[in-house]
This record gives C-alpha cells, structure tokens and sequence, in this order.
C-alpha cells in the first residue's frame, strides 16, 4: 500500500480508513443485532465491496426489505466483477480495521470473530446521501449475513473463493 500523501485525491477521500471504518462498523453493529456472538472476519471482507460499489449498493437499497439472497438473485449483476472488487478493497478494509482496533471500537473475541464496543460510536447515520446510503446499506448487509449465519452459503453466493 502507497503511503498516504503518494495515493491520488480521489482514493484518499473514498478510501480513507475512517470511512470505510464507519462502514464496516455500521455492518458489524447490524450483525449483532441478530447475533451478538459477533461477525466472522471472513466476511468482513465483503462488506466493502458490497457498500462502496454504486450499483451493488443501490440494488441492495432498494431489496433492503427482503432477504440479502433474494436481492442476489434477482440482480445478477451484483456478482458482475465482485470477487475483483473485493480483492482490490482488501487492503482498504485492512487498515479500517486496523484503525478500528487502535481506537477501541472493536475487538476481537476468543473465538476470532469481531465485535463493536458498545457506546463509543454515534447511532444516527449522518453524512453526505451517499454516505448515509452506504451506512444503512451497511447494516442491512450486516443483519443479513447473520441471517445467513454460514460463511460457506455467502462466499459461494457472491462466487468468492476464500
């Protein structure tokens, strides 16, 4: 990874890692709604490239009222590029986490899974539309996942090998 003042504008403002750090917040806080045992890291790596890709998230936006696999199917377009996107995020998502952890946010439990310290972190989604699209987005992929509650069944629904 470049160091900061070498990445290009536009990546710094996207991809900065309190951003992505909100989103991925945002999903793990949406997970433990349903399951407070916390998210699996695995597929804490899908959150990105599912909340920052425009077209994935507003397909998700719009299916939020339904199941995460349903919305799959019925857009296949998701899945378009998607294992490259999460790929290509993976170091973004990296250093989230790693500012996350270094701001006590999350931790890590004994079993490896990542939850989201209570309080410390403002409910209300707030922001740009965009950004408050990818937070809601966030916590829908989030619950949903937990719903899903098996690693194998996302990977193989979004054609990601681990």
């Amino acid at each position: 990874m470049k160091a900061w003042n070498q990445r290009p504008f536009e990546v710094r403002n996207l991809f900065n890692p309190a951003f992505c750090g909100l989103i991925l917040f945002k999903a793990l806080r949406g997970y433990e709604e349903l399951d407070e045992t916390g998210m699996p890291f695995s597929i804490a790596l899908l959150v990105l490239p599912l909340c920052l890709h425009k077209d994935s998230r507003q397909a998700l936006e719009k299916g939020n009222r339904g199941y995460l696999l349903k919305v799959v199917e019925k857009n296949p377009k998701l899945l378009i590029g998607f294992a490259t996107r999460a790929a290509d995020l993976l170091p973004f998502a990296l250093e989230a986490f790693g500012m996350l952890m270094e701001r006590g946010v999350i931790q890590v439990t004994d079993n490896g899974r990542l939850r989201t310290v209570p309080d410390l972190v403002r409910k209300a989604d707030t922001g740009t539309t965009e950004s408050v699209s990818c937070q809601r987005v966030a916590r829908f992929v989030g619950k949903e996942f937990a719903r899903i509650n098996d690693r194998v069944t996302v990977y193989t629904t979004f054609g990601v090998r681990p």
